[in-house]
């Protein structure tokens, strides 16, 4: 089976292929914010758990899809090659800092006295969050089959399609963690799968643009993954933890952190 998918996207265009791939990895995240229709509103154990598997699911994909690749596509030895990924990170981290502090001036619904955060504001911060981790993804899966197109060596189809599939099992979870927290703060089912489903669709336009732009794309890459990994443990360290641990018994929450750091950590290491 996997060898026939191979050949199917060797023999289409590499602009194709990154389409059909990053695609896929989309229609995960569906499955996963669809997720959504499974779980009962009230039990706020049952979201607190799920909550802190939010949190180990964005702390994990942080290091292993998006950190440990940076610094390992950067050029240079010890320090120097940790240079791109640390300026990567401190601009991610100082962007969703910036939007954290900037969103009740942005949109009155945010608003609340006393400069108190409101639930619409922290769950905005979250998907932001995803959704920016989900443009390098595409964009590696992208840059792949831009390569295998101008011939670079370390390029393959089949290293294309491996990385898609990978992705695509890790958006999973990545689409509880947006529909969930969206049904929790009162959104209806739909809306929350609706909305959860739609922080991926960055991956189609990353992958394509990764293609037509390989040669641009690749040396800003570590910059942009390191980018994705500081703004999405921003998020985890300022919203996530606290928000799951706010209803009382705080073992669920901290068993879901665990959990969702194992199974992605998992994903990562043994889809490469």
């Amino acid at each position: 089976m996997y060898s026939e998918i191979i050949k199917y996207f060797e023999s289409i265009n590499p602009m194709q292929g990154a389409l059909y791939a990053t695609c896929f990895t989309w229609f995960v995240t569906a499955l996963g914010a669809a997720f959504v229709f499974f779980i009962k509103k009230g039990n706020p154990n049952i979201f607190n758990a799920l909550l802190g598997f939010t949190g180990g699911v964005m702390i994990a994909a942080s290091v292993w899809s998006l950190l440990i690749p940076a610094i390992n596509m950067s050029e240079g030895d010890g320090f120097t090659q940790t240079i791109p990924t640390v300026i990567g990170f401190i601009i991610g981290v100082g962007c969703l800092f910036l939007i954290d502090k900037l969103l009740p001036t942005l949109h009155g619904s945010f608003r609340q006295k006393n400069g108190i955060k409101t639930q619409k504001q922290k769950t905005a911060l979250m998907i932001i969050a995803i959704t920016l981790h989900n443009i390098p993804e595409g964009l590696a899966i992208g840059v792949l089959f831009g390569g295998v197109a101008i011939g670079l060596p370390e390029a393959s189809i089949a290293a294309a399609v491996t990385l898609a599939i990978g992705i695509g099992l890790q958006n999973f979870p990545e689409g509880i963690a947006v529909a969930i927290p969206l049904r929790r703060i009162g959104m209806s089912r739909r809306k929350s799968f609706f909305y959860g489903q739609l922080s991926a669709i960055v991956e189609p336009i990353a992958g394509v643009l990764g293609v037509i732009a390989v040669t641009t794309f690749t040396p800003i890459l570590p910059y942009a993954l390191a980018f994705a990994a500081g703004a999405m443990i921003y998020v985890v360290i300022n919203e996530v933890i606290p928000e799951s641990q706010k209803k009382g018994n705080t073992d669920f929450s901290t068993m879901g952190f665990i959990g969702g750091f194992m199974i992605m950590m998992i994903l990562d290491v043994a889809l490469g």
